[in-house]
């Protein structure tokens, strides 16, 4: 997405199981490549995960 992804909007490159079709790939995004995924991030499972992205997508939109 080469303007950027607008919030709310999954990824082009997220295959239906939810996984990166560039990721180790050089193509993959160095915002991407940066992440670093906390335990808070990702929670105990995918609910808790979209609702801290969420969160995070209200407070900085």
């Amino acid at each position: 997405m080469p303007h950027g992804k607008p919030a709310g909007i999954p990824c082009v490159q997220l295959l239906p199981d939810y996984r990166c079709a560039l990721f180790g790939n050089p193509e993959r995004p160095a915002v991407c490549v940066s992440l670093r995924p906390t335990a808070e991030m990702c929670g105990a499972n995918r609910d808790e995960a979209m609702g801290y992205l969420s969160r995070l997508e209200r407070a900085t939109g």
